[in-house]
């Protein structure tokens, strides 16, 4: 802890009203005070580097390998994970891991390598331990994926945590990934990285970082190969980035470099390789299956932050239906809870709000409330009294308990790291079901105070139980938002086990997708902020959380129509589509823009409807395989260099790509295709990639190509399933799936095999079947059929 949050809080003072302001400058001093005497000094350190080979003693899926000063485990897994850990650190106990650590592969064992090295075979990968501790992964080949170097620490001559630094090589031509939610990117190029939850305090573009969802994960991708690398760590710490360079010098590459930099915590490792759709397999099998929305969830939802009642909120839901604006949700911010109940309800805006959501969802429209950590201290209050009489809420490194500044005012904060107070909160959220909300979001849940200025709210000394373990925030901090969502998940489905949570956070961790998804925080108001939230969704999908969206209408400033229009197209190919209306919003509601804008944003909306039963079965495929709903163009062929640099396009599942439009006045834009034929979804034009076309891209559409031979599920025009068929090219196959869905519930659909073919002049579309093909038993629509539009 240093004294940059108390400046800050210094700073806020003039911004957030005096009375805020003080409390914040106060709760700042308190955590830089709790934090001098709380926190051990660090004092004079030891460097230390593991050594030499002394021996090594082999074990299932591997083995320890004992340095002069240290000593290294690694095995690999039954799922084809790598895990190595130094010191002793062992897979468990993780809060990103589901359940248990996988089991040791039986054929995998450690064995001689030359120089005195050792080394790991298994079926996808083989690991190399140098004899001074440097590992590396490799091919079945032999071609090196990533180099990383002996480790090394620096001790408290003391006692204490110990800091430890990581450096890593990758090929030259290798491109990084990751790293949770970042307004830079997808592709992360070189910089330093924090590792540290935080709300940035204003509206993030592509240079701000940290956000509210950062992880140690990085995907490589490199002609060599992909891999996705964990480091299981959640302290406080850095990444620096530096790609490499072929041919730098007398010819020579030079390698990508990676360099983790931790402030204490255990220094252990997953590396899992292949395919990019089997390494988020294999990714999901360790953290998790991603949670399965509701079907509502998937559709249209509306945050009229300008309505302060009752009434203000039916006008508005009012104004879309008689615009033909279809709504699936309406949010309610955190402004409309009383202060004193987590999800009490402010009786004077909302006297009858069961009344209202009984309204809203005779019209298929849910409730979702904001939910915040902070608990008012003030006794009396309905949370705050059980909270106290359970010991819930988080204390200082001398007993006492923590306070912090909230959107409440003075706040205390539950310990989401103790089982017991997770099953407590967790049953908390029964009342909210009670009032007619359907889903929950969590928002300042980093948790940061409700002025937002980056720092924790809470010291770096408070103490939090750690399931058993014992430690202070320090460890705590980026995981405390997961386990927030761990208890509201467990909590809504033990009270409303019939129908599926949603729960979607603002902060999470490694493993968050088990709980639902992520709101990644507001981004900038003005053209970057379009970047910076498709960068947000896709970096998010790689590192295994596949739902996932910025809000439309960015936070404050004045969007023009022709940005809100562009905002509102790019939402709706994106797994969560949420508009924001409102001064705070800066945004009206859609017909306040005119005529032309409200018939173009009625017309994204209504083919996001019409594309609902596609997102549904592209998120049973993510709780099957973990391969996300937005996807890189280079998904199916990382090796294809240009694919990697683009990132102004996306693939929504394997059948369509989605090019925004993301420059002013633009109304035509290049597009790279990927290999195949693909077509313009609206003319029907087919184009052959690999290659880069320039396509209109008018004020009412972006463009959107689906790839040919592809079968999706679409809403037809009488409100039932139909299959959208895109007719391959002559001499080749088609395919796709369906996963049909009642719209809650936990029972398990079938899923539907279809394919196509050319039969002479003739596309038969078929489905696969245990007894095997036969016709389908959903209407049929071909399209992309050109000058045999009739022939099928």
């Amino acid at each position: 802890m240093d004294g940059r949050d108390l400046v800050r809080s210094v700073k806020s003072v003039g911004s957030v009203g005096a009375a805020q302001g003080l409390r914040t400058v106060r709760a700042a001093w308190r955590r830089w005070r709790a934090d001098a005497t709380g926190l051990p000094p660090r004092g004079p350190e030891r460097a230390r580097v593991p050594g030499t080979v002394r021996e090594v003693e082999s074990q299932a899926g591997g083995g320890v390998v004992r340095f002069g000063r240290s000593e290294l485990r690694i095995f690999v897994a039954v799922n084809g994970a790598v895990f190595w850990g130094w010191d002793g650190a062992a897979p468990a106990p993780s809060y990103a891991l589901a359940d248990r650590c996988p089991d040791p592969d039986p054929r995998a064992a450690l064995e001689p390598d030359k120089d005195g090295g050792w080394r790991v075979v298994a079926e996808r990968v083989t690991v190399v331990v140098s004899r001074h501790g440097a590992v590396e992964v490799l091919t079945p080949g032999g071609v090196t994926l990533r180099r990383d170097l002996p480790p090394r620490w620096w001790e408290p001559v003391g006692g204490g945590a110990a800091r430890w630094m990581q450096r890593s090589e990758v090929p030259a031509d290798a491109r990084f990934f990751g790293l949770g939610g970042r307004a830079a990117g997808p592709r992360l190029r070189d910089g330093t990285y924090r590792l540290w939850n935080t709300a940035p305090g204003r509206a993030s573009g592509p240079g701000d970082g940290p956000l509210g969802v950062t992880m140690p994960v990085q995907l490589v991708v490199a002609d060599a190969g992909t891999h996705l690398v964990f480091h299981d760590n959640s302290w406080d710490g850095t990444v620096t980035l530096r790609e490499g360079e072929e041919g730098a010098g007398s010819g020579h590459d030079r390698a990508g470099t990676s360099e983790l930099r931790m402030d204490g915590g255990p220094l252990r490792c997953w590396v899992m390789v292949g395919a990019p759709a089997r390494v988020l397999l294999t990714w999901a099998s360790l953290t998790g299956a991603p949670a399965l929305p509701p079907a509502w969830a998937l559709g249209h939802h509306l945050l009229p932050e300008g309505a302060g009642d009752e009434e203000e909120l039916r006008r508005i839901v009012t104004g879309c239906q008689e615009h033909g604006l279809p709504v699936d949700a309406v949010h309610l911010g955190i402004g409309h809870l009383d202060a004193r109940r987590v999800f009490g309800v402010d009786q004077e805006r909302f006297p009858k709000l069961p009344v209202l959501a009984d309204e809203l969802r005779r019209d298929g429209i849910r409730l979702v409330s904001a939910v915040g950590p902070a608990v008012e201290p003030v006794p009396g209050g309905t949370v705050y009294d059980g909270g106290t009489a359970r010991d819930a809420f988080v204390r200082g490194s001398s007993g006492e308990v923590v306070r912090g500044v909230a959107w409440p005012g003075e706040a205390v904060f539950p310990d989401f790291t103790h089982a017991r107070v997770r099953e407590w909160w967790g049953g908390l959220y029964a009342e909210g079901l009670a009032q007619g909300f359907s889903g929950f979001r969590h928002d300042l849940d980093e948790p940061t105070s409700f002025t937002a200025f980056g720092e924790s709210t809470l010291p770096r000394s408070a103490r939090h139980a750690l399931d058993g373990r014992a430690g202070d925030h320090r460890e705590a901090h980026n995981v405390y938002a997961l386990c927030m969502a761990r208890a509201a998940f467990e909590g809504v489905r033990g009270a409303a086990p019939h129908e599926r949570p949603f729960v979607f956070s603002r902060s999470g961790w490694a493993g968050m997708q088990r709980y639902g998804g992520t709101w990644p925080g507001e981004v900038a108001p003005g053209w970057p902020g379009l970047r910076a939230g498709l960068a947000l969704v896709l970096g998010l999908g790689l590192c295994g959380v596949p739902c996932a969206g910025p809000d439309v209408g960015g936070s404050g400033g004045e969007p023009s129509p022709e940005l809100y229009l562009r905002r509102l197209q790019l939402g709706a190919y994106l797994p969560l589509l949420r508009t924001r209306t409102g001064p705070r919003a800066g945004s009206g509601e859609p017909w306040e823009f005119g005529a032309e804008v409200l018939e173009h944003a009625r017309a994204a909306l209504v083919e996001r409807r019409r594309l609902l039963p596609y997102f549904m079965t592209l998120a049973h495929l993510a709780r099957r395989t973990g391969a996300p709903l937005v996807r890189p163009l280079w998904w199916s062929a990382p090796e294809e260099r240009a694919l990697r640099d683009c990132e102004d396009a996306f693939l929504l599942g394997d059948c369509l790509l989605v090019a925004p439009v993301l420059d002013p006045g633009a109304d035509r834009r290049a597009v790279r295709l990927p290999g195949g034929r693909w077509y313009d979804t609206v003319t029907e034009r087919a184009y052959e990639g690999p290659a880069q076309v320039l396509v209109e891209a008018p004020p009412e559409r972006i463009p959107v190509f689906a790839r040919a031979g592809a079968i999706l599920p679409v809403r037809g025009e009488g409100g039932g399933p139909e299959l959208e068929v895109w007719a391959p090219a002559r001499g080749r196959t088609g395919g796709g799936l369906v996963v049909p869905d009642a719209g809650d519930g936990w029972e398990e659909p079938e899923t539907e095999r279809y394919t196509s073919r050319w039969e002479g002049p003739r596309l038969v579309v078929e489905r696969e079947g245990e007894d095997g093909a036969g016709e389908p038993a959903r209407p049929v629509r071909v399209r992309g059929l050109g000058p045999d539009r009739d022939q099928m």
